[in-house]
């Protein structure tokens, strides 16, 4: 395959990924992710962010990927990624990272938590949505 080719197989993949609409990106009922009511902020604006999930049926690496935001809804901070295990069973996840020039502060916030499989499609690895959770938290000191 050409470069031109897989350039516009991943551009594609990426736009299907902001196109997606979080609440319809649940593939299987018993498939979840939940983002615990309280996150943790530390003092050096590191963010940690945590919940549980359950899955099935992967052929690919499945994470688990959060962000959070505070006021705006169109700025979000990517806050790390944690690699699942899709066993049916249900199993923690929790995300550490520092927001790059974040303003993040204790209070308010809202988190969006995704696990997501990169699944081997034709030698490019694309998206499948197993769960998506968009919930209001606490972020508390700590």
């Amino acid at each position: 395959m050409s470069l031109r080719p897989a350039l516009a197989a991943v551009a594609g993949a990426a736009l299907l990924l902001l196109a997606a609409p979080v609440g319809a990106a649940t593939a299987d009922p018993f498939e979840i992710v939940t983002v615990d009511p309280t996150g943790r902020i530390a003092s050096d604006g590191t963010v940690t962010l945590s919940g549980t999930y359950r899955c099935t049926g992967s052929t690919g690496p499945v994470y688990v990927s959060s962000s959070v935001g505070q006021g705006s809804l169109s700025v979000r901070h990517g806050i790390g990624g944690t690699r699942a295990v899709c066993d049916g069973l249900e199993h923690a996840w929790s995300n550490t990272g520092k927001p790059w020039r974040s303003s993040l502060e204790p209070g308010a916030a809202q988190v969006e938590a995704t696990l997501m499989e990169l699944r081997p499609q034709g030698g490019l690895p694309l998206p499948r949505f197993h769960a998506a959770q968009r919930q209001e938290v606490t972020l508390i000191e700590g």
